[in-house]
């Protein structure tokens, strides 16, 4: 059985001094349940205030991004060897990064295995844009997206990601995709493409998120979907009440 995984991606939110008291009220909602794998995405900056207070509590810590070189002149960007030791979670590939800063499908694949690399677990983002799915376009976009992050990637290293598919017409509108129209995409052109490229085994066991405008008040229909293992959580991540009722969904 496949472990539920809720992600909290805190966008560019909160100061370090923030962070630090919003992780500290989740911490105190979200401890008892055990059973679901929890993760908190604060931004960069609140990374190294947030690693001490997390450390024993069972919650991990992720970053929103990483760069796939290891250094160089990159000014503003920071590496997985930054990284790791610090936190064991990165976002690659929102579509926020593909929208706003020309994220590809390619260089989400390079910093994929660039995480892998330095021991980080990446959270591999993918979904259709409104255009696209007013076009019916979902299947294609998700399955290039798919092939394009995980080619080159051996069946061992794609087991150690989770895969967030996030439906951009939900980010931050309060539009969901109902949750038979996410598990839908899940089982048919996620699943059963990592079927194809390596096995039933590795499809079965890899963990799927849902994104895009999750509550407190849509997360228990959602994990109740047979290919919904968890989700990567917006705006409600930044409310320890609701990041919590998510998190007790997914617990069951």
């Amino acid at each position: 059985m496949r472990t539920p995984v809720i992600a909290g991606n805190w966008k560019m939110n909160k100061t370090p001094a923030e962070a630090v008291e919003l992780a500290r009220a989740v911490l105190a909602e979200i401890q008892p349940f055990t059973t679901v794998e929890r993760v908190l995405c604060p931004p960069f900056v609140a990374l190294a205030g947030l690693a001490p207070v997390l450390a024993g509590s069972g919650v991990g810590l992720g970053a929103q991004n990483l760069h796939w070189e290891k250094s160089g002149a990159f000014t503003g960007e920071i590496s997985a060897p930054m990284l790791a030791g610090l936190c064991q979670y990165v976002i690659i590939g929102h579509s926020e990064r593909r929208q706003f800063f020309g994220e590809t499908d390619a260089s989400v694949n390079k910093k994929v295995q660039a995480a892998l690399a330095h021991g980080l677990t990446p959270i591999v983002c993918v979904g259709e844009n409104l255009a696209e799915n007013e076009a019916g376009q979902t299947g294609a976009v998700v399955t290039r997206q798919v092939r394009g992050a995980y080619a080159g990637l051996a069946a061992e290293a794609a087991l150690k990601t989770i895969i967030a598919y996030e439906p951009v017409w939900a980010i931050g509108t309060g539009k969901a995709a109902t949750p038979e129209q996410a598990n839908a995409v899940m089982a048919r052109f996620i699943r059963d493409l990592l079927q194809e490229l390596y096995s039933a085994e590795v499809a079965g066991a890899l963990r799927l998120q849902y994104g895009g405008s999750v509550t407190a008040a849509n997360a228990a229909a959602l994990m109740a979907q047979p290919d919904i293992d968890g989700a990567l959580v917006g705006g409600a991540s930044l409310k320890a009440a609701d990041f919590a009722a998510i998190v007790k969904a997914a617990a069951g």
